[in-house]
Formats: structure tokens, C-alpha cells, sequence
């Protein structure tokens, strides 16, 4: 028998993703109305709130515990000047066009329009970025920025990418975990339509691993104008919002996410010795830094290995860094979900693996979730529970990131797959002859 291929299109893809959205804000506005516990997000009220301020010209961090760039407070004006549901449309349509950048990359990767479609439905379709969205989280903001970043690299684009790069480090710090990855995979292939071979000389390279690294370092063309660009776009923004706002935007936008601590409960296998330690008169400043060091360590270390990919490598090290980090919640996910389905299709693991670590991911979740919950909404003393439970979600997640690893094919961002194999059936072709 003859498989027949399922054919999507795209329009009905992005047509479905926006419908099944405006249910679920329908939804949501009558949960709001109807039901105690409310389906919107508390951050959505605080960036409405802090709009409200920015619109009687005042600071929007006089509201307490806004910690995001002012940007974000003047794009959510219209929920003071329309309808207070303006700001949430605007993180559905981000949403979508994450959807739309998954397809675009895979389609400029080699991807027929078909197969890229279908593992952006991975996205349109997916719970999780659906329910983040329409319950008013900006997360849909940074993945669309990052996934943009990527795709105008691939267009060769340097110059804007370095633009749109500096923007989502502006929005979120956590992107400037991809600046050496970028940095190195803008090579000599970058302006290559062909990858480059490895010759005897680069072989014995690699025997001096501190020579490598130097070679790989070495700036270029490129290189020069992604990072002065960035650089530049990211000093001017944040120098014109101290302009405004003073010291109060860069600690609110910055530094708190590098010192926070919370101590309530989160993923993180930190929480609890963050927690016994929040009483510390004199708590050991070795303590931070001995958390940071086998992040910082393992990043660096994908970086270099996985930079050929850019795309793979900062998916580990996004993976890498909400796992090992010292704060760790649910919305972090989605960081690295938005670019699971443009690394999938160089992924050797079989369908009966990746549906099982699907299945016990979500476990870990929910053996977490419990405890939490108890916690939270019934007042009991789980701390030693949730703890245990985020050392189970961490061994999961750390098992996650080693199958990946096994059984990814690497291939040059820069170099499409349907080039890759022109190239083969080229060298094949001489070898007959």
C-alpha cells in the first residue's frame, strides 16, 4: 500500500492557530467575569497598570513589581485607550508570527512548504504557547524576536538581525546566552553556499585546543558588523530609557533578574538552599557564583561544540540555562519550545523516544505541581516536597538534554539542506566518472 501525504496549507494553519486563540480569550473573559479564580495572568493587570502610568506621564515602574522594559508599558497603551483585552490580541498575533517564523526558517533551511507547515503546527497547535498568550504573558514577544533574529541571519540580513537581537536583550536579558553561538557561526560558511571541508592542516589544529579556540575568535566582516550593530542598537536603548526612568528602569529591567531570588517555590534545584538561606544575616557571596559556574561552564561549552547550528546550540544552551538557572518557572518553557520544531527535522530520535520524554516531562510538571499546590492554596509546609520534585524534573530535563544532543545531525545554519544534497549527488556524479 501507497502512504498518502497529507497536504496542509499554511493560510488554513495560521487560520486555525488564530481561531482556537479567540476562543480561548472568549473563554477567558468569562472566567474573569464569572469565577473566582481568574483565567487572566496577574502580570497582565501590572502591565496594564504600569500603561495606565506611562499614560499620565509619569514612571510605569511606580507600579510596584513592573519589571520589564518600558517598551512593553507603551504597547499596552491601547488597553487604556480601546478595550482593556488590546494588549492580549497583541501577544496572540506575536504568538502566530512565532508560528509563521517556525515555517519560514524551515522553508529556507530546504524544508518543501508541506513539511514546514506541519511542524509549525507544533506551535499553532501546541497548549502551552495558547494558554501563555491568551492569558496575557508577553513570553510570545521575546520567542517572535528570537525566531526573527534567526530567520534574517539565514537571509544573510546581518545588519537587521543584529537589530532585532538587540531589541529582545532589551526586552529580556536571557537572549544574550546566544551572543557567542552567533558570534562563531558567523564564519567563513556564512557567505558560503557550500560548507567547508576540514583539510589536514585544520586537523592538526585540533590538537592545540587553545589555538582553535583563538582561530575560531578571530573576527571578520560579519562578525564586526553583527556585534559592533547589536552592541550599539542595545547601549542606545537603554541609554535613552535611563534618560527617562533613571537607575529605577535599570535595576527593575535588569539587575533584579540577576540577584532575584524567590524563595516562595519554582522548578529550580536551587529553591530550597535559597530558602533556608533567606534568614542569613551574612549569607556567603561564594554561594552565587558557585551556581553560575556550571551554567556559564556548560554554555560556553555548547557554544562552541554546536555553533555551526546556531539554531540547536542556542536551543541547548536556552534548555541549559532555564534548567540550571536559580529561578525557574513554568513560562520560562516556552523559551526554548519556539525552537523545537526548527531542530526537529535533523533529529535522528525515534517517535516512540521523543513521545515518552514528552510523557515524562509533563510527569515531572505535575509531581511538582502537587506539592505546589498544596503549599500555595492549602498553606502546608511542602517545602522538602517541592524541592525533592524540582531534583526529579531536573534529572528529567538533564536526560532530555544528553538524548538530544546523541541524536541531532549538525548541519551549517547557513548551508540548506536541498544545497547539501546537490552537493552529494555533484560529488557522486564525478566519482563515476
Amino acid at each position: 500500500m501507497t502512504r498518502t501525504a497529507i497536504i496542509i496549507s499554511q493560510s488554513a494553519v495560521i487560520a486555525a492557530g488564530i481561531s482556537i486563540r479567540c476562543i480561548f480569550l472568549a473563554y477567558g473573559a468569562w472566567q474573569d467575569a464569572h469565577m473566582a479564580v481568574k483565567y487572566t495572568d496577574i502580570d497582565y493587570r501590572i502591565f496594564t497598570e504600569a500603561a495606565q502610568y506611562s499614560m499620565n506621564g509619569e514612571s510605569p515602574y511606580k507600579r510596584d513589581t513592573y519589571r520589564y522594559s518600558p517598551l512593553l508599558a507603551w504597547l499596552m497603551l491601547p488597553n487604556i485607550v480601546i478595550h482593556p483585552m488590546f494588549g492580549k490580541i497583541i501577544f496572540v498575533l506575536f504568538d502566530i508570527l512565532t508560528g509563521w517564523l517556525i515555517s519560514a526558517i524551515l522553508r529556507q533551511r530546504g524544508l518543501s512548504n508541506n513539511r514546514s507547515t506541519l511542524y509549525s503546527l507544533l506551535w499553532h497547535l501546541n497548549p502551552l504557547p495558547i494558554a501563555v498568550s491568551t492569558r496575557g504573558s508577553a513570553e510570545s514577544i521575546m520567542t517572535s524576536l528570537v525566531l526573527l533574529t534567526f530567520y534574517l541571519l539565514i537571509l544573510k540580513r546581518t545588519f537587521l538581525a543584529a537589530i532585532v537581537f538587540a531589541a529582545s536583550i532589551h526586552f529580556k536579558i536571557y537572549p544574550i546566552t546566544y551572543a557567542l553561538v552567533i558570534y562563531l557561526s558567523l564564519d567563513a560558511t556564512y557567505y558560503s553556499r557550500h560548507s567547508i571541508k576540514e583539510t589536514k592542516s585544520t586537523n592538526k589544529i585540533r590538537l592545540n585546543l587553545v589555538t582553535k579556540i583563538v582561530k575560531q575568535l578571530v573576527p571578520n566582516r560579519p562578525r564586526l558588523i553583527f556585534s559592533l550593530t547589536s552592541a550599539l542598537t542595545f547601549v542606545l536603548l537603554t541609554s535613552f530609557m535611563y534618560y527617562l526612568y533613571g537607575y529605577k528602569f535599570l535595576y527593575e529591567t535588569y539587575i533584579y533578574h540577576l540577584v532575584r531570588k524567590d524563595i516562595r517555590h519554582n522548578f529550580s534545584v536551587y529553591f530550597y538552599m535559597l530558602y533556608l538561606g533567606s534568614t542569613s544575616v551574612n549569607p556567603s557571596p561564594l554561594i552565587p557564583i558557585a551556581m553560575f559556574i556550571p551554567q556559564a561552564s556548560l554554555l560556553v561549552a555548547i557554544s562552541f561544540r554546536f555553533f555551526p547550528d546556531p539554531i540547536f546550540a542556542s536551543f541547548l544552551n536556552t534548555l541549559v540555562f532555564v534548567t540550571y538557572n536559580k529561578v525557574c518557572t513554568s513560562q520560562y518553557f516556552l523559551w526554548y519550545i519556539c525552537m523545537l520544531p526548527v531542530i526537529l527535522p535533523w533529529s535522528t530520535m525515534s517517535t516512540r523516544l521523543g513521545l515518552f520524554l514528552l510523557a515524562i516531562w509533563f510527569l515531572g510538571q505535575g509531581i511538582w505541581l502537587y506539592p505546589a499546590y498544596l503549599l500555595e492554596f492549602e498553606g502546608l509546609n511542602t517545602f522538602i516536597l517541592i524541592w525533592l520534585a524540582g531534583l526529579i524534573f531536573f534529572a528529567i530535563n538533564v536526560t532530555i538534554i544528553c538524548l538530544l544532543i546523541r541524536s541531532q545531525r549538525i548541519q551549517n545554519l547557513f548551508t540548506p539542506e536541498n544545497q547539501l544534497q546537490k552537493n552529494k549527488s555533484t560529488s557522486q556524479k564525478k566519482k563515476k566518472t
